[in-house]
């Protein structure tokens, strides 16, 4: 038996390292379970790897040296529009995590247009 690790907190537990009233919440992943196997290929890792050299480390976008997770691949045609494309080297850039989320939000505009909720006319 030992002490909890957080300061100040006398529960003794028996494996571990925090008691259950301080114990970290893990933070989940965002990947889409549909494609979670389709990333998880060994043909999807070599592709990446290959964009991951074509494009020299950089980010397409703002010209960032990135690595590891911080280097994020993105289709340009979105798998749901194209399934054919997932594979292909001409359809996926790499891109750092700052601006991964701007080229996304601009590629889901141009692919899934929505209505407007209001017509604001003055």
């Amino acid at each position: 038996m030992k002490y909890c690790g957080e300061q100040g907190c006398k529960s003794l537990i028996s494996s571990g390292r925090y008691c259950a009233d301080h114990k970290r919440k893990r933070k989940e992943k965002v990947v889409y379970s549909k494609n979670k196997s389709f990333y998880r290929t060994q043909a999807w890792k070599d592709l990446r790897s290959f964009v991951y050299e074509r494009d020299k480390g950089c980010c397409q976008r703002c010209g960032k040296f990135v690595f590891g997770k911080q280097a994020h691949a993105h289709h340009i045609v979105p798998v749901q529009i194209k399934p054919s494309l997932k594979l292909d080297a001409d359809n996926i850039m790499m891109l750092c995590n700052k601006c991964h989320p701007i080229v996304e939000e601009e590629t889901m505009e141009k692919y899934f247009p929505q209505k407007k909720k209001y017509d604001w006319k003055l």
